[in-house]
């Protein structure tokens, strides 16, 4: 499924990633996690081909991440917006369709059911036509990941789902992933090691260098963001 070799990035000249080298495979549920400022995002981002690597490849589907991107559902941590815009969670969802378009440049029926199903999915189709603003941190989140199924996706990449919503809401998001593992691939980055050691198939840790690590081996340290060294490395 996805397959980085010898990956290098660097910003302004500073290294942030170096000598990444794993491969994920398909159906598999992989946390990422780290220091901040480690370059857990910067992974993801080169990953949906928002960056360019200096050096190595990044593969998705044997292509490269531009070639598979609409085999990719993306949540991002935060969905930037005006909040005095009027857009509804259908608008929203809706985005996730803007690849298939027809030429005609309108959503279809077909677009419109397939928005009801993911949201469905999430358990927020009684939102359809509820204003996006109003929702709660958690509501949001489930709206995101609607999104993002609404493209049909076999990867999803989901950046911190649980940043800055309450234990239910992260229970709830966390249940709705576990319910997508083996159906899409799911890789995310999280801070909250606590529950995410619970769900997850794999860890990598990620601080300028990548470290694969068993859920089980995650020690209390860790859970608490003390990102010791050395880090014994899986094989």
């Amino acid at each position: 499924m996805i397959k980085v070799e010898n990956l290098r990035f660097a910003y302004n000249g500073v290294n942030v990633l170096e000598d990444i080298n794993f491969t994920i495979n398909e159906g598999e549920f992989v946390g990422i996690f780290g220091p901040n400022g480690g370059g857990k995002t910067t992974l993801l981002s080169l990953l949906m081909g928002f960056l360019r690597p200096l050096r190595g490849t990044v593969k998705i589907f044997g292509l490269s991440p531009n070639q598979a991107r609409k085999k990719i559902g993306w949540v991002p941590q935060n969905f930037h917006f005006d909040r005095y815009f009027p857009i509804s969670v259908e608008e929203v969802v809706l985005g996730g369709r803007l690849a298939h378009l027809s030429w005609n440049g309108r959503y279809s029926k077909k677009d419109r059911e397939i928005v009801k199903e993911s949201l469905t999915k999430v358990g927020m189709h009684k939102f359809l036509k509820v204003a996006f603003a109003t929702l709660s941190g958690g509501q949001a989140q489930r709206v995101l990941i609607a999104r993002a199924l609404a493209s049909f996706p076999s990867l999803m990449l989901l950046d911190e789902p649980t940043a800055s919503v309450d234990y239910a809401a992260q229970t709830e998001i966390y249940h709705l992933l576990t319910s997508l593992k083996g159906e899409i691939t799911i890789v995310m980055v999280t801070h909250d090691l606590n529950s995410a050691v619970e769900h997850v198939d794999h860890l990598f840790c990620v601080q300028k260098n990548l470290i694969p690590m068993s859920p089980k081996k995650v020690c209390e340290h860790f859970a608490l963001g003390l990102y010791h060294s050395p880090l014994k490395v899986d094989l």
